[in-house]
């Protein structure tokens, strides 16, 4: 039988991984979106069409990622620390606010047979960008106090 020790320890190591691995698939689709963003003047060309196509695979990825490693963990009350219980409920509510964004511009731009109208695509990219730095803010006061860190640290 394992001990209480190892037990935590594992369970630390499995809560630093699933931490470790959202950071890089957040890493991974902030590095599109800057390389999306560079492309301005946007126009219809093959690049950025693909670039686009690219960055909003990367933007599901990240926000389906983000909530199976660590919202549902936490929602299914796998997570048994307090702090980071109440840090999770405390901004998954504006977490759910920034996921329909992320979908309302996935749904906007993911186009299947004909290229999408990009006349709005610097302001959409711009408001997306906002959101995702909120969102970003928030994800970082869970993984701080998952981490074992206060929010002022």
């Amino acid at each position: 039988m394992a001990s209480p020790d190892n037990v935590f320890q594992e369970r630390r190591a499995a809560s630093l991984s699933m931490i470790q691995e959202l950071v890089d698939v957040r890493t991974e689709m902030l590095s599109l979106y800057s390389e999306l963003a560079a492309q301005q003047p946007f126009e219809a060309s093959e690049p950025t069409l693909d670039l686009l196509e690219q960055f909003c695979q990367a933007l599901i990825d990240y926000t389906a990622d983000a909530h199976f490693r660590l919202y549902r963990f936490i929602d299914e009350r796998r997570e048994r620390r307090r702090a980071v219980l109440e840090v999770a409920d405390r901004v998954y509510p504006c977490i759910v606010t920034t996921t329909q964004a992320i979908l309302d511009f996935n749904d906007k731009y993911d186009f299947e047979d004909q290229a999408p109208d990009l006349s709005s695509l610097e302001d959409d990219l711009s408001r997306l960008g906002e959101c995702l730095a909120d969102r970003i803010e928030l994800e970082d006061q869970v993984i701080r106090v998952m981490k074992g860190r206060r929010e002022g640290e």
